[in-house]
């Protein structure tokens, strides 16, 4: 058993290698690189409030592993924030970016901070003071910043703004994520859940589903969550229920996703409402809690709201038959084995929600040649990846009878194996290979 931290998530993440390892043909010293990130940052940042008192802020940024290439992972202000998480989120994305066949390795960081808290110049303080404590551990060819949880497009512009008056240049590829005008990328606002859509249409043309009589539950209404279900109801699946933080709404009849997307938006409020342009009347729903939402009868569970959404603890009332990880670790290992058993099929994180991390390297590309792509270009190179590793794991889920998790990561470390190996590991100096 590989575990590398007294940090329960951390421990979990790093338990997703154990079943891996029997398949991938792998130098065992990669499996030891990837017991411990590579570097890790924890700063305290001073924000003055708008009532002029002062409050600290806990800040966090790991890079994990960079044998690929630079790190990359987004930030994420939430209350939750530690640095055990920050370490397991960051070894997810060097896996995810493996996957995916990007030049990244992989990083992440955050702010333990509850920003609905925050007043909008208390926000901006927050944002820039977290990137002038860590300047100097980032940087376009050294780790690569990207919106997360509680973090968008301004936030991002706001750091590259200052990441840029520290340099004395603009420095636009520093960070991804970032509004239209200052360098951002056509397609990045929804990329990850249209790279989710993505993996269900390639399932979808591999088992005969028929779109109507498809019944989705989604669980977190945020921008990815809302992106996969504006797709999906377009296609004429059903969404029947969905939820934010604060609990969801289900009918079996199904949701106008752009009437609640409207709301949602709108007000911060999820209602069950049809809207007629800008007038919108309720529709009869029940209240659920997230909890309920898991445990719905439905074809498709979407989990895109947080990590340990589903555990020990309520893995077998899961009915689901396909689960789509749109969030980050949202299944523990535990949770897992247990869906197994019952026959689920799980289409994991390091799959399903990687089409941000590959738009973001899009848009990093964009911003070191000059040259920007327009939306179009963006959608059909997101599908080809998408679509090219979906195959790739599909192919060695098949090949070794196991699950697609185990598959994603058995690709993940043939592909950091190559990098690792390319400068030498214990069978070239010890003369064996």
């Amino acid at each position: 058993m590989i575990v590398a931290s007294d940090d329960t998530i951390f421990s979990d993440a790093l338990r997703r290698l154990d079943k891996a390892f029997q398949f991938a043909d792998v130098d065992p010293e990669v499996i030891l690189r990837l017991k411990y990130p590579k570097a890790t940052m924890q700063v305290a940042i001073p924000v003055r409030m708008d009532d002029g008192s002062l409050r600290v802020f806990e800040g966090y940024r790991v890079r994990y592993d960079d044998s690929r290439g630079p790190g990359k992972g987004g930030i994420r202000f939430h209350p939750s924030v530690s640095l055990g998480e920050v370490k397991a989120l960051a070894f997810w994305m060097t896996c995810k970016c493996a996957v995916m066949g990007i030049p990244f390795g992989g990083a992440k960081g955050g702010v333990t901070v509850n920003p609905k808290e925050l007043s909008r110049l208390e926000l901006e303080r927050l944002s820039r003071g977290f990137i002038r404590q860590i300047a100097d551990f980032i940087g376009p060819d050294r780790d690569i910043p990207a919106p997360d949880v509680y973090t968008n497009a301004m936030i991002m512009g706001w750091m590259m703004d200052e990441y840029s008056k520290l340099s004395g240049q603009r420095v636009p590829a520093v960070i991804t994520g970032k509004p239209i005008p200052l360098g951002g990328s056509l397609g990045r606002d929804d990329a990850t859940g249209r790279g989710a859509y993505y993996c269900i249409k390639e399932f979808e043309s591999r088992k005969g589903w028929v779109p109507g009589e498809m019944r989705v539950a989604v669980q977190g209404f945020g921008n990815a969550g809302q992106s996969v279900a504006q797709l999906l109801y377009a296609d004429g699946y059903k969404i029947v229920a969905v939820s934010d933080s604060q609990g969801g709404i289900h009918n079996e009849d199904g949701f106008d996703i752009p009437s609640l997307a409207y709301m949602k938006n709108e007000s911060r409020r999820l209602e069950a409402v049809y809207c007629n342009g800008a007038l919108c009347e309720t529709i009869n729903a029940d209240r659920l809690t997230n909890e309920e939402l898991l445990k719905l009868d439905v074809d498709i569970l979407i989990p895109a709201a947080m990590e340990n959404q589903i555990t020990i603890e309520n893995a077998e009332q899961i009915k689901a038959h396909v689960i789509v990880e749109v969030a980050n670790g949202p299944i523990t290992s535990q949770a897992d084995e247990i869906l197994n058993k019952n026959g689920k099929i799980i289409i994991p994180d390091i799959l399903a929600n990687a089409g941000g991390v590959t738009v973001s390297y899009f848009e990093w590309v964009q911003n070191k040649a000059g040259y920007y792509w327009p939306l179009d270009e963006v959608h059909s190179k997101l599908r080809a990846i998408m679509t090219r590793e979906f195959g790739n794991i599909y192919d060695l889920m098949q090949k070794y009878e196991c699950d697609m998790r185990t598959a994603a990561y058995v690709l993940a470390l043939t592909r950091i194996n190559e990098a690792i190996s390319a400068h030498g590991t214990d069978r070239y100096f010890s003369g064996n290979d």
